[in-house]
């Protein structure tokens, strides 16, 4: 099915599409009323490290699920959920170097795989589409745009680097109900972290995004942004694990917690390294 068929489905429908490896595009407005997850999975030599990033730099890296080591079945976030498959798209990094695209992880995965999701901020593009606030790229069928700012994370082991962002531009009149909406949300990664001019952040030209495709900022509407779950890409990049799996930007787990959940993390998937 095409994006536009499948925003009508269930999410039953998405994930099979997305399983089968017919739709291999964006997910923002699939799924419903539901929690979407960037992710990052890594050897469980990398793992606690990486846990720790997360836990100092909540915003951008919400954890919402771990899974147990070499399970690609991560069932915290949903009863019939494989990671090797059910994301449209993976980025392969070795070394921290962009290695490849893939559609499926059958031929890659490893028992020494931890699986982490991270909350995203489409998950609470719904409600603002609800409020009647209009959120371009879904509206014209592409990838928001994300950029990488001047704004440090706090590092842990060997990872560390600048926060991403995500940005959409926002009627003027409507600002104050987009940061009340988003801040309900704090697995999504909750309000915004900066309104208004971009190059405070160290975003020099909002035509060129670092991720993502180039969204207009019409006027009368004021660019604002949202830490993004692509963060953990950027400190992949300087940590450089022999090999790491994301999701490719924009291209979501979409999960069967609902979008206003508060603690979907089960205690006892948050040990990925064994350690007692």
């Amino acid at each position: 099915m095409t994006f536009d068929e499948l925003k009508h489905q269930d999410l039953g429908c998405v994930r099979a599409e997305i399983r089968s490896g017919q739709y291999t595009g964006h997910t923002a407005g699939l799924g419903g009323r539901t929690l979407q997850a960037n992710l990052a999975i890594l050897p469980v030599s990398h793992a606690l490290d990486f846990m720790r990033f997360c836990q100092r730099n909540p915003k951008p890296c919400p954890i919402v699920g771990v899974s147990d080591t070499g399970n690609p079945m991560v069932s915290t976030l949903g009863e019939d959920i494989d990671i090797r498959t059910d994301v449209p798209a993976y980025y392969v990094y070795r070394n921290g170097e962009l290695s490849e695209t893939v559609t499926d992880l059958k031929d890659l995965w490893r028992e020494d795989f931890v699986t982490f999701a991270l909350g995203c901020s489409f998950t609470f593009e719904h409600a603002l589409q609800t409020a009647g606030i209009p959120v371009w790229h879904i509206e014209n069928n592409t990838t928001v745009p994300m950029f990488a700012t001047n704004i440090a994370t706090v590092p842990a082991g060997p990872f560390a680097g600048p926060m991403v962002v995500s940005m959409r531009a926002i009627p003027n009149d409507r600002i104050a109900d987009v940061i009340e909406i988003s801040k309900n949300f704090p697995l999504a990664h909750g309000a915004p972290v900066h309104l208004s001019d971009p190059k405070k952040i160290g975003i020099h030209d909002l035509s060129r995004p670092d991720w993502g495709d180039p969204a207009p900022v019409p006027d009368g509407t004021t660019p604002i942004f949202w830490a993004c779950g692509v963060t953990p890409q950027a400190a992949i990049v300087q940590a450089k694990p022999p090999i790491c799996i994301t999701h490719k930007p924009g291209h979501m787990l979409i999960t069967d917690i609902a979008d206003n959940a508060e603690t979907p993390i089960h205690p006892s998937n948050q040990n990925p390294t064994g350690e007692k």
